[in-house]
């Protein structure tokens, strides 16, 4: 009984201590990366992230810095489109989730707003954001610079 006993208690230690990110899928984020497309029907206007129109990310630099999951977004799309830079935080769930607060130069704790997204097709060179929250399918495409 107690052999039982002892086993089931490991067994439900390593079920509770398992990770509830996805680390490989966040390691193959890391370096800087260009926003290179982004695509929704025609016929919607779309802010994305609450910062601009989403056709002013195409071309936005990205960083991820993996082991402590930050990064920053730079936005330097001539023309129309604001300029705007940000530190983030991001984490990627077991359930392909890209999870991402702008934190500028405050605490992530004191943030108590951020984004969900899905990560999809992600490979070493590219990866997909897909933003479902907004009444429509809004794909962003990342390429690694």
């Amino acid at each position: 009984m107690r052999k039982i006993l002892g086993i089931g208690l490991i067994a439900l230690s390593f079920v509770a201590c398992k990770p509830t990110n996805d680390v490989k899928s966040q390691i193959g984020l890391k370096g800087e990366w260009t926003l290179t497309n982004v695509s929704y029907p025609k016929g919607f206007k779309v802010t994305s992230f609450h910062v601009a129109d989403a056709k002013c990310f195409e071309g936005s630099h990205w960083k991820f810095v993996p082991n402590n999951n930050t990064g920053t977004i730079t936005l330097d799309n001539p023309g129309d489109c604001p300029t705007f830079s940000s530190n983030i935080v991001w984490t990627i769930g077991n359930d392909q989730s890209f999870n991402m607060k702008f934190v500028g130069n405050e605490k992530a704790k004191h943030i108590t707003t951020g984004y969900k997204l899905a990560i999809e097709n992600q490979s070493a060179n590219s990866f997909d954001l897909v933003d479902n929250s907004t009444g429509t399918k809004v794909v962003y495409k990342f390429a690694k610079n």
